[in-house]
């Protein structure tokens, strides 16, 4: 049999479930764009408000309880303990699924309360849409922590692309048919909720596939006798689910507060001031354009930064304190590069992009503001990785926890003076303070300087240079694309160049003021093409 090394095996299926991971955020960000083009903004509110309730079931079945369940099955399957890790799979199960029906039954139940806390009681009959998804999640999570407890990533990394395409399909298919049925948009965005739950179906049906044809149920079905002997393991079993699985739950749940935040009380909030309904649900579902920018934005900050994690997790292992130092910032300064970068840029470029994806310049202004959610978000998803890398998982939990609390007593102050830009300030001032709050925290667990020197100056300067080039040359061309009449084609045509001109532009300053040496970027993807952008002296040959 051939011997397979099993650091190598790691990287891959880690490379695997990175990979997938990256496929289903931008699925994720992208569907939102061609759905707001069909339903309009109205529409879009609807589904926006609803949202927050099915990303959580989403987070619970993929990165949260099957990591965990992973970490626990590899740890007794090292011990060769059979017997225990077939129990652990059936309490983790049990456990998810008493969990599931218990959120099941506070949404389902609960809808009209939740419904009447929004200020919009049509709201009910989709959140009894979506909580059918939290008795789903258990079976799912259950057998992709199985399957990444072996180290098999495949059927995890298969499951959620399937499940995230399929929900995609069914969420812009029925938008269109019930739109074009001229159904109210209530029953629209129903129609595009009924795609949590074929995904998850699709999902589930997946990965019992997979036990199937592998022939597994009996490897990881437990008899009576083994669940008597072992029952005095279970209370141990369960606690360590409800710890380890809610932390990393939490920490990863951050955008779903502040979102949550907002469904329940920017348009209530709204309406309280004076702003007429359809108007104040126009309002909000404007404001949401924001929420496909920010997580595409966020994908390309975190995705460099986050795969350097395994390194400072394998250093950490080491005790190779300098190279551990030296990646963690690595990790926080590409994280503030490309995030303050796409920021910036996003908003010299958001009229041009706001017409280019959604039809009009509408709310242009609130969703450049929103941008810089992007700069905060890419750091704070960094840390929290590093941090947990570095064995401590509390912190970010509580962090990101907290943020819900902050961003909505924020958006009762802001919003009935400043309206949707005030609820746009209150984001980015809650994620200020969990992101000072972290890095206070990393710094006081590293003890070593978390940037080093000159690093802001040369981020700001290649920043402020960007930004006064995008609005020059947009001044320019969009006033020749104006003369000509080209409407959204020409905006597309606007915001595309800007972009790619502004991208160069500004990573030709990162580069040649060496905020990276070649080392650096020889880690990243495409980084020994990067390497020519060094002056002579600083290269690698």
């Amino acid at each position: 049999m051939e011997h397979v090394n099993p650091s190598k095996a790691l990287f891959k299926g880690a490379f695997i479930l990175t990979i997938a991971g990256l496929i289903t955020k931008i699925l994720s960000a992208f569907y939102r764009i061609p759905f707001q083009n069909i339903v309009g903004d109205t529409g879009f509110y609807i589904y926006q408000q609803i949202y927050p309730f099915y990303a959580i079931a989403v987070v619970l079945s993929t990165t949260g309880f099957p990591v965990v369940i992973s970490k626990l099955y590899a740890e007794q399957k090292e011990k060769q303990n059979e017997q225990k890790s077939r129990i652990l799979l059936i309490v983790s199960y049990l456990y998810l699924q008493v969990f599931g029906c218990l959120c099941f039954l506070v949404l389902y139940f609960g809808a009209d309360q939740l419904a009447r806390w929004m200020n919009d009681t049509h709201l009910a009959v989709l959140i009894k849409v979506v909580s059918l998804v939290f008795l789903t999640s258990p079976i799912v999570s259950t057998i992709r922590g199985y399957y990444q407890g072996i180290g098999e990533m495949a059927p995890t990394a298969l499951s959620q692309v399937a499940e995230q395409s399929i929900r995609v399909l069914t969420i812009i298919f029925f938008s269109y048919f019930f739109m074009q049925k001229g159904y109210s948009l209530y029953i629209v965005a129903g129609g595009a909720m009924f795609g949590s739950i074929t995904g998850s179906i699709v999902a589930c049906i997946i990965l019992f596939m997979f036990l199937s044809i592998r022939a597994e149920w009996k490897l990881i079905t437990p008899n009576k006798r083994m669940l008597k002997r072992a029952f005095p393991d279970v209370r141990r079993m369960a606690m360590e689910l409800t710890f380890q699985g809610l932390t990393i739950c939490l920490s990863g749940m951050l955008m779903i507060f502040m979102q949550m935040a907002d469904s329940l009380n920017l348009y209530s909030l709204l309406t309280a001031n004076g702003i007429e309904k359809e108007l104040a649900k126009g309002l909000k579902g404007i404001f949401d354009r924001g929420q496909p920018l920010i997580q595409l934005g966020t994908v390309a900050a975190t995705s460099m930064s986050l795969s350097l994690v395994p390194l400072i997790t394998r250093e950490r292992m080491a005790a190779n304190s300098t190279f551990l130092h030296d990646k963690i910032q690595l990790a926080l300064k590409v994280s503030v590069v490309i995030g303050l970068g796409a920021s910036a840029g996003l908003w010299a470029v958001i009229k041009p992009t706001n017409i280019m994806l959604f039809k009009d310049a509408s709310g242009s202004d609130v969703l450049g503001v929103l941008g810089f959610v992007i700069l905060f978000a890419s750091m704070i998803a960094t840390v929290t990785a590093i941090m947990q890398g570095l064995g401590h998982l509390t912190i970010p939990a509580l962090a990101a926890a907290a943020v819900f609390p902050i961003k909505y007593i924020l958006n009762m102050m802001f919003i009935p003076k400043y309206l949707t830009m005030g609820a746009a300030a209150s984001s980015l001032a809650a994620l200020l303070v969990v992101t000072v709050f972290l890095l206070w925290r990393l710094k006081r667990i590293v003890r070593i300087p978390l940037f080093p020197a000159r690093f802001f100056e040369i981020v700001l300067v290649a920043t402020i240079v960007m930004v006064l080039f995008l609005k020059g040359y947009l001044y320019l061309v969009g006033g020749c694309i104006h003369t000509m009449e080209l409407g959204r084609l020409g905006a597309a045509a606007e915001a595309l160049s800007a972009v790619c001109l502004g991208g160069i532009l500004f990573l030709l300053i990162i580069i040649r003021g060496r905020v990276f040496s070649a080392e650096d970027l020889s880690l990243f993807p495409f980084g020994s093409k990067f390497n020519y952008f060094l002056s002579r002296k600083d290269r690698t040959e």
